[in-house]
């Protein structure tokens, strides 16, 4: 029935004109505190992964390997935990405001710089050696 009182009030048409992302953002709204549970739940998993990558540095052998592991879900799990409050697209877009497009270059730059060393043999493994000398 609300289909045909869609098509029959003009609405559908409209529906048509809709981008991608307007259509999915429609169909996936969430109510507040659906967003609010989903936003700590994320939160609090990314904490604990992070907390529990900075403690597996310290083993030896597999430390720096489950550090990498850990720490890295922990803030990706952390950044989505976020997306639960305002949604992705608006996320995504805040993140290019100007108060905030220099701390997302830099944690973009920045992560990026240390993927790509992965590709050179042994350099990663060196700067680390480099970085625990200067902490000594």
């Amino acid at each position: 029935m609300d289909k045909l009182k869609s098509v029959l009030s003009g609405e559908e048409a409209r529906r048509e004109d809709r981008t991608v992302l307007e259509a999915v953002n429609e169909a996936s709204t969430l109510g507040w505190g659906t967003r609010l549970k989903g936003f700590i739940a994320c939160f609090v998993v990314g904490a604990a992964c992070t907390v529990l990558g900075v403690c597996m540095l310290f083993l030896p052998r597999v430390g720096l390997t489950l550090f990498i592991v850990f720490y890295t879900f922990g803030n990706i799990c952390a950044l989505c935990s976020t997306m639960f409050l305002m949604g992705p697209v608006k996320q995504l877009k805040r993140m290019c405001d100007k108060t905030r497009a220099l701390a997302t270059t830099i944690m973009i730059v920045l992560s990026f710089s240390w993927y790509s060393l992965s590709y050179i043999p042994c350099v990663r493994e060196a700067i680390m050696k480099m970085v625990a000398v200067c902490l000594r």
